[in-house]
């Protein structure tokens, strides 16, 4: 494992090789002595076995899962973990069976929990984690149509989009006109999809968000005026009352 020539980032993590019917799943914990205990085990493909398999891994107190996105057998397993509180990545297949170190005769699992324990994989951690149908687009990953996804970036987003509801912006308009057929949780997770869509379209073309329902000319002299009076006074570059007085 140490061929990765990488810093183990995670104590606790597993690997699931996601099948239509059968997950196998490898927890490497690392001992206060530095040695690594193993554990792997096989699940169903049942809501049940989603369950028992989520149980198990927040039993062992497993800081990060990886597993592959090959097809969609993978979202049962993940919106289980998500429910369970455990952390789980969703990362391209064909990627990981590339990434530099991987021993030939390493079961997917075991190579993904790997990954996992050297943080290796954030590089190719999938914005498909944050979409319902991921794995039907790489466009629909990047702009992330959120449902089950990351709980992280769903948690900060909707927290952003719920302050942008109290501001003039067109987010905010947004929401209010959600609010008419939407409920609150609803209208925000809407705002939420919205921002994601608009961070992409930024980084795409490298350019500034601008508000169109916002007066940046305005906001910024109301910001900036007391600074630049107390400047213009301390330079005697602003009139005193009796010119201003006499202008008139």
């Amino acid at each position: 494992m140490e061929d990765l020539g990488l810093r183990a980032l995670h104590r606790r993590v597993a690997g699931i090789d996601v099948h239509r019917m059968l997950h196998v799943v490898t927890v490497l914990i690392e001992q206060p002595d530095g040695t690594m205990q193993r554990h792997t085990r096989e699940f169903g493909g049942f809501r049940r076995d989603c369950r028992a398999l989520a149980a198990w891994l927040s039993e062992l107190g497993v800081e990060l899962v990886v597993m592959e996105s090959t097809g969609i057998y993978w979202k049962s397993v993940h919106a289980h973990l998500e429910n369970a509180g455990v952390p789980a990545w969703v990362v391209n297949a064909h990627m990981i069976k590339h990434v530099p170190g991987r021993k030939t005769d390493m079961a997917d699992s075991k190579w993904l929990a790997v990954l996992a324990r050297f943080g290796a994989p954030e590089r190719l951690a999938c914005w498909a984690a944050l979409s319902p149908g991921n794995n039907e687009s790489a466009g629909k990953r990047k702009s992330g149509r959120t449902r089950h996804g990351n709980s992280v970036i769903r948690f900060i987003l909707c927290e952003c989009a719920n302050a942008a509801r109290m501001t003039k912006s067109t987010l905010a308009s947004k929401y209010r006109s959600l609010m008419v057929r939407k409920s609150h949780k609803k209208a925000i997770v809407a705002v939420a999809h919205k921002m994601i869509r608009l961070i992409f379209v930024m980084l795409s073309r490298r350019q500034p968000y601008i508000d169109q329902a916002i007066d940046y000319a305005a906001m910024s002299a109301k910001k900036n005026a007391p600074r630049w009076i107390k400047q213009l006074k301390t330079i005697g570059r602003w009139p005193s009352s009796k010119a201003a007085a006499a202008s008139h």
